[in-house]
């Protein structure tokens, strides 16, 4: 029987192995491991691949959020509001600063829904935080008018989305700042935990690379309480042979996207999306009826599948005290209950693309 991995991530690795193992090599011989050259050679590379003046590497996805938000004076009375058909981090950071989460519903697109973000804004109201979920920037023209009129900050969760494109920009350069993640499930990815915060603003930079190592200014003075975390050099080293081939992954993708889309959309509901949209589909997630009955029939057909994500997090058990219940955001839940998340990774046979396919198609006409 064949056999489609969710993702596999070893092929990857072996196609890039000597140019790793040769980085790897070269930092270990220098002894350089935190703050180095190679992490400065990333950050320079990275805010020049988005589109950004300045990226600063920290230790992990949700850092980049949390940092970004801290450094932005987030705190106790502040409201973010946010999208809750995201990974739970996108909520957490907020609660981390010691500000309020506040959820709005999403759209057809399933990011965040301007017109209910702009409903749900009050006089504690200091950021939206909107998620590019799967790799598709969510409307920035729009959220950017609201949040002009109302003198908010954005900072966006663009974790999924490196390299996507809205309307010629890439994501991570439409916000004051945005996060983003190396996470080895991501498109650009490292071997371990990593993450990178973008920004145009030169005070905001400033304070970022001082607040993610301990809020110093230099080895023996410090000028304020921050956090420990860096991106180090063995993971930007990776990054940075990595960072050479994104486009062409990306490309990949959206050619598998483009494929299942072209051979599904009969059968099940496909992502669809604007001209002037370029998403990079870290997740290809087609919506559907019997969602649980098909993903068991294509896991018997040797076929993994993900649910992403299954309970919202306004759900979740964390998320009791804010108040929500079901019901609250119909679009997410019915969401919840219909999104199955695809195979979809670069290095993806076409031979394995047609097979799923086919199990889908074969599912359906049983039904």
């Amino acid at each position: 029987m064949t056999f489609v991995k969710f993702t596999d991530l070893g092929k990857q690795y072996l196609i890039l192995r000597e140019e790793i193992l040769a980085k790897f090599d070269e930092i270990s011989k220098q002894g350089d491991y935190i703050l180095s050259d190679e992490v400065l050679k990333f950050e320079n590379n990275f805010a020049e691949y988005c589109g950004a003046r300045f990226a600063v590497g920290v230790g992990n996805g949700s850092d980049a959020l949390y940092l970004s938000l801290m450094s932005l004076g987030v705190g106790s009375g502040d409201e973010v509001i946010t999208a809750p058909n995201s990974f739970i981090a996108s909520a957490s950071v907020i609660a981390r600063t010691g500000g309020t989460i506040v959820f709005a519903d999403v759209g057809y697109d399933m990011n965040i829904d301007p017109d209910r973000v702009e409903k749900t804004i009050t006089k504690r109201t200091k950021a939206i935080l909107p998620v590019h979920i799967s790799g598709r920037v969510a409307d920035m023209e729009s959220l950017q008018a609201i949040a002009d009129k109302y003198n908010l900050f954005i900072v966006e969760d663009a974790a999924q989305a490196v390299g996507a494109r809205y309307k010629g920009k890439r994501a991570g350069t439409f916000g004051v700042s945005a996060g983003f993640s190396l996470h080895p499930l991501k498109n650009l990815h490292v071997h371990g935990d990593g993450g990178v915060i973008t920004t145009n603003e030169d005070t905001l930079y400033k304070r970022l690379l001082k607040y993610r190592n301990h809020g110093l200014r230099n080895r023996d003075e410090c000028d304020f309480w921050g956090v420990n975390s860096r991106l180090d050099s063995i993971q930007a080293g990776i990054a940075n042979i990595k960072l050479k081939y994104l486009d062409r992954w990306n490309e990949r993708f959206r050619e598998i996207a483009s494929f299942y889309s072209a051979n599904l959309r009969d059968y099940v509901s496909v992502p669809e999306y604007h001209d002037y949209e370029e998403p990079v589909f870290h997740r290809y997630m087609i919506q559907c009826s019997k969602r649980d009955e098909l993903k068991n029939f294509l896991a018997r057909n040797g076929v993994e599948t993900k649910v992403n994500y299954p309970i919202p997090i306004h759900l979740q058990k964390a998320a009791k005290a804010l108040g929500y219940k079901k019901g609250d955001f119909p679009v997410v839940e019915k969401l919840s209950d219909s999104i199955l998340s695809l195979p979809i990774y670069p290095e993806m046979e076409d031979e394995h693309t047609c097979y799923v396919i086919d199990k889908i198609i074969e599912y359906y006409k049983k039904i």
